[in-house]
C-alpha cells in the first residue's frame, strides 16, 4: 500500500463537498415546492430525509474505508453521489425526489467520514487539532461559493441548473481523485469487529455527548439553509439576494477559524473553547429569537457560524482518540450516531418553520451538555 500524506487541497475539496453540495441546494427549496407544488414544510422535510441517509452513508463508507482502502471508498460515494443528483434531475415526482436525495446523500456522505479517516491516519494529537482547523476554515468558505452559486444557477435556470452543476462536480471531484489521492490505510490494515466496538462505543457516555453537540450545531446551521430561503423570501429577497447572505456566514466562520487556530497555539484547551462556542451560541440563538422578522437576523446567523466554527474541530479532534486503532469503523458509527441525531432535529426544524425559536433550543441544549469548560 502507498502510505503517502494526501495532498491537504485535496482534502480540503472533498471534505468542502458535502456542505457546498448542500448550500447550492438550499436556495432551491422555494423553486422545489412550487415546481412539485408540495408545502414549504415539506420542501424543507428533504434536507431532513437528506441527512439520515448521510448518517448511514458516514457507516457505510466508514466501514467499506477499513475493509477496501479510503481511496476506493472514496470514489464510490462520489459515483453514487452523482447518480443521485442525475436521478434528482430527470425526476417529476416529489417522492422520486426523496429517493434521488437519499441516494445522493448516501454517496456524498464519503467526503466527511473518508477525509476524516484519512486525517486520522496522517496526523495526530494537537496537529490533528490544527489541521481540523485548516478543514474548519475551508468549511467556513464553502457557504459563500454555495449560496452564491446555487442563488444564480436558480435565478437563471431553476432547480435545474442546480442538480446538473451538482453532477459535474461530482465529476470533477472524481477525476482529482483517481489522479492525485494515494491510499492512507495502515499496512496491514487493522479489521475491526463491529459488534464488540459498537458496544463499547454505546457505553460511552462522553462519546455520546460528542455526538449530540456536533448534531446540535450542525442543525443550527443547517436550520438556517433549511428555513432562510422562506423567511427572506417574506422580505422580498429572492434567491440571488439570499445566496450573497452566504458571504456574511464565510467572513464570520473564517475569522473564527483563524481565532481557533491562534487561541489552540496559546495553549488554550479544546474543551474550554467548545465551552465557549456554546455560550456564544446561546446568545446568538436569544437575539435570532427577538430578531427574526427583520434581516438583521444575520447578526445573530454569524454568531451561530462562529460558535460552530469554533466547535467542530475541537469536537471532533478530541472525540475518537480513544478509538485510533479501529480509525474508519469507529469514525463511521460515531458519524452515523450524530447524522441520525441531526436528521431527527431537521426534521422538528422543518415542522416548526420558526428560525428564532430553533436555534434557542438547539443552542439552550448544547449548553446543558456541553461538559466542563
Amino acid at each position: 500500500m502507498n502510505n503517502k500524506i494526501p495532498p491537504l487541497w485535496l482534502l480540503v475539496l472533498l471534505i468542502m463537498f458535502p456542505q457546498l453540495v448542500e448550500t447550492i441546494y438550499s436556495p432551491a427549496l422555494p423553486d422545489i415546492a412550487a415546481s412539485f407544488k408540495v408545502s414549504h414544510e415539506q420542501a424543507a422535510q428533504t434536507l431532513s430525509v437528506y441527512f439520515v441517509a448521510f448518517a448511514f452513508g458516514v457507516a457505510l463508507w466508514g466501514r467499506l474505508s477499513d475493509q477496501i482502502g479510503r481511496r476506493p471508498a472514496m470514489l464510490a460515494g462520489l459515483l453514487c453521489y452523482a447518480l443521485g443528483s442525475v436521478m434528482a434531475l430527470v425526476t417529476r415526482d416529489f417522492n422520486g425526489l426523496l429517493v434521488a436525495r437519499m441516494i445522493a446523500a448516501l454517496g456524498a456522505a464519503a467526503g466527511s467520514v473518508v477525509v476524516q479517516t484519512m486525517l486520522r491516519d496522517s496526523y495526530q494529537s494537537i496537529k490533528l487539532a490544527a489541521v481540523f482547523s485548516i478543514m474548519g476554515a475551508a468549511l467556513s468558505v464553502s457557504p459563500v461559493f454555495g449560496l452564491v452559486i446555487g442563488g444564480g444557477l436558480v435565478s437563471q435556470y431553476g432547480q435545474q441548473g442546480v442538480f446538473i452543476t451538482l453532477t459535474g462536480l461530482a465529476g470533477l471531484l472524481m477525476l482529482l481523485t483517481m489522479r492525485c489521492l494515494p491510499e492512507t490505510r495502515p499496512t496491514p490494515a487493522t479489521q475491526s469487529k463491529i459488534g464488540p466496538l459498537a458496544w463499547r462505543m454505546g457505553r460511552d457516555g462522553a462519546l455520546w455527548r460528542h455526538a449530540l453537540l456536533i448534531a446540535l450545531f450542525n442543525g443550527m446551521l443547517f436550520s438556517y439553509y433549511s428555513l432562510a430561503p422562506f423567511l427572506f423570501a417574506s422580505f422580498d429577497w429572492d434567491a440571488s439576494a439570499f445566496g450573497w447572505t452566504g458571504g456574511l456566514i464565510a467572513a464570520a466562520s473564517l475569522f473564527a477559524s483563524l481565532l481557533n487556530r491562534r487561541l489552540l497555539g496559546r495553549g488554550v484547551q479544546p474543551e474550554r473553547l467548545v465551552h465557549y462556542a456554546c455560550l456564544l451560541a446561546l446568545l446568538s440563538g436569544l437575539l435570532a429569537w427577538g430578531l427574526q422578522h427583520s434581516p438583521w437576523i444575520l447578526v445573530a446567523i454569524a454568531g451561530i457560524a462562529i460558535a460552530y466554527t469554533i466547535a467542530i474541530p475541537n469536537i471532533l479532534s478530541q472525540a475518537l482518540r480513544h478509538y485510533q486503532c479501529h480509525a474508519g469503523t469507529a469514525s463511521a458509527l460515531f458519524g452515523l450516531s450524530y447524522y441520525l441525531l441531526l436528521g431527527l432535529l431537521l426534521g422538528i426544524a422543518a415542522l416548526i418553520q420558526q428560525l428564532g425559536p430553533t436555534l434557542t433550543a438547539f443552542a439552550l441544549i448544547a449548553w446543558g451538555i456541553r461538559g466542563r469548560g
